[in-house]
């Protein structure tokens, strides 16, 4: 059985997802700030900031993303990867 690009895009996603919630939850749930919490719950940035705005007076168009991505969001897309090739 061939497997869909798509599929191993939906796993990855999944993953990432899971692993960025398990990581805010962490950061919520935790007592005091250590060194293993900030390790798993400091969170790169990446994006455009502030958005791209583009003004033609009828039309305002306004572009941008930003990614928030931990430790735990990371091992989640790596999991997602690891169960894509196990199905």
């Amino acid at each position: 059985m061939r497997k869909s690009p798509w599929m191993l895009l939906l796993f990855v996603l999944i993953g990432g997802l899971l692993g960025g919630i398990l990581g805010e939850i962490l950061r919520a749930m935790a007592v005091q700030e250590g060194t293993i919490q900030r390790i798993f719950t400091t969170a790169l940035t990446p994006g455009i900031e502030p958005p791209f705005v583009v003004n033609l007076i009828l039309l305002k168009v306004t572009v941008g993303f930003t990614l928030k991505m931990n430790l735990l969001t990371f091992l989640g897309m790596f999991l997602g990867v690891y169960l894509y090739k196990q199905v």
